[in-house]
């Protein structure tokens, strides 16, 4: 029977001279995702994806546009077999402000025009679900 793990994490958009801009971070093994952490005991999901977001890239003016959903898949840490869940919303970043990178958790933060975005992340099927956050955030922040 495979353990259960549950993390919320935030797809993050900006509009930046008009153009649209994804936030991708490089995770510990190399690779470009969006932020996303454990959700803690008695907190809701949608405060562990704002509060995952900021302690990863040090970005505090956040605010969820909208739910995108979940991704399920299995992994395995120490040779047990992990069932995870991560529920991910779409947020958009308030203001310029600069990346405060968490080193410990992470290696680097980006802005990346769609296209580069949809190039860049890594993990198998995040890409349909990159594309559809995209297409979402062009309808909610329209030029």
């Amino acid at each position: 029977m495979a353990k259960r793990e549950f993390s919320a994490g935030g797809i993050v958009i900006k509009r930046e001279r008009g153009r649209l801009k994804i936030l991708l971070i490089k995770d510990g093994y190399g690779r470009w995702t969006w932020p996303k952490g454990n959700i803690g005991k008695e907190e809701s999901r949608e405060n562990a994806a704002l509060r995952e977001t900021q302690e990863e890239t040090g970005l505090k003016k956040l605010q969820i546009i909208e739910k995108l959903g979940r991704i399920n898949y299995f992994y395995r840490l120490h040779g047990n077999l992990i069932f995870k869940t991560v529920y991910l919303f779409l947020m958009e970043a308030k203001g310029r402000e600069k990346f405060k990178i968490q080193t410990s958790e992470i290696r680097n933060a980006k802005w990346f025009t769609p296209e580069e975005a949809l190039e860049t992340v890594a993990y198998k099927g995040s890409k349909e679900t990159l594309k559809e956050a995209i297409e979402r955030a062009k309808e909610r922040l329209p030029r």
